[in-house]
This record gives C-alpha cells, sequence and structure tokens, in this order.
C-alpha cells in the first residue's frame, strides 16, 4: 500500500515534468517571439525617433525660409515705393527745368516787345524775333527736340498727318508731301508731334 501510495505520489511529479518538457517548445517560441517584438519595438521607436528630428527640422527650415521671405517682400516692396517716389520726384525735377530753361527767352520777348513798342522800324523788329526764335530752337535742340523735314519727302504715317490731299504737279510727286502746314518734331528719335501735311496724289 505505501509503494502504491508512494508511487501515486510520484507519478503527478512525472507528469508534471512531462507536461514542462511538452510546453518548452512553446514557452521558448514565446520567449523568442517577445524578443523579436521588444527589437521590432526598438527599431521602431528609432525609426520614430529619427523622424520626429526630421520633421523638427523641416519645420526649423520652413519657418527660417518664411521668415527670409518676409525679409524679402518687405525689402522688395521698399524698393518699390522708394523707385516710385524717385521717379515721381524726376519727372516733376525734369518738367522745373525745362521751364525753367524758356524763362530766359520769356524774358527777351519782354525785352524786345518793351524795345519795339515806340519803334516804327520793322527790320529791326524782325532782327529782334529771329534772335529769340534761334535762340529757342537752340534751347530745343540741346533738349533733344528737333523739327521734322517733311516736303518732298516720301509720305509716312509713322511721322505724318494728312490733313487734305491734293492734285500733284507732276507725277514724281504722287504720294509725297506737297506742303506742310504744321512742322513736326521729334525727341530722342520718337515723334513728339506729328506734323500735319497736304499730300500728292
Amino acid at each position: 500500500m505505501d509503494k502504491n501510495k508512494t508511487h501515486k505520489g510520484k507519478q503527478p511529479e512525472a507528469q508534471q515534468e512531462n507536461v514542462a518538457e511538452e510546453q518548452a517548445p512553446e514557452v521558448m517560441d514565446v520567449l523568442d517571439e517577445c524578443e523579436g517584438d521588444s527589437e521590432e519595438t526598438a527599431e521602431a521607436l528609432s525609426d520614430n525617433a529619427t523622424l520626429q528630428n526630421e520633421l523638427e527640422e523641416a519645420r526649423a527650415e520652413i519657418e527660417k525660409e518664411k521668415k527670409e521671405y518676409l525679409f524679402l517682400m518687405a525689402d522688395f516692396d521698399n524698393y518699390r515705393k522708394r523707385v516710385t517716389r524717385e521717379k515721381a520726384e524726376l519727372m516733376k525735377n525734369a518738367g522745373e527745368r525745362v521751364l525753367l530753361g524758356i524763362l530766359p527767352i520769356v524774358d527777351d520777348f519782354e525785352r524786345g516787345l518793351a524795345a519795339t513798342a515806340d519803334s516804327g522800324n520793322a527790320d529791326a523788329v524782325r532782327q529782334g524775333m529771329e534772335l529769340i526764335y534761334n535762340k529757342l530752337i537752340k534751347y530745343l535742340e540741346s533738349n533733344g527736340v528737333k523739327a521734322m523735314e517733311s516736303t518732298g519727302a516720301d509720305f509716312d504715317a509713322d511721322f505724318h498727318e494728312a490733313i487734305a490731299t491734293i492734285p500733284a504737279p507732276s507725277e514724281d510727286l504722287k504720294g509725297k508731301v506737297i506742303d506742310t502746314t504744321q512742322k513736326g518734331y521729334m525727341i530722342n528719335d520718337k515723334v513728339l508731334r506729328h506734323a500735319k501735311v497736304a499730300v500728292g496724289e
């Protein structure tokens, strides 16, 4: 009876050993899986940290470029305002300079009118007017303004404004300017005023 008890008492231990032996591979697999999971977790954490660093760097770079862009926009806006102001001042000063140059000619006209008020000498008056006229023409030329030579030239709509057509006195004058009723003027190779002309047909 004691033997049976002893045998019976030992049997569960044997069963336990058998169960442990059977479960050992499964436990090892679970442990291997856990090790694999922790390696994957560590790798994922490392990747996450790398991505987080890259994201922070990208944000810092975007913030830097945004500041540079805003600085450039402000700088460009200041430049545009300065150029607009300088252009307005230049146009204003250019107009003032032209008008200032005309004032001495006005003075000459006034002196000429005063001198000829009591004079009956038409030649003297004409000479005075010619002097003032020549002075005015020289002033215009010094500012790039020159009169067009239209009479006898081929009609060109870029330079001439036809106000009349008249029969040409000869065949070679057809399509040419026969008469100029108002002179045209150029300023630095650009038409300032078109010449008003009569064209032969």
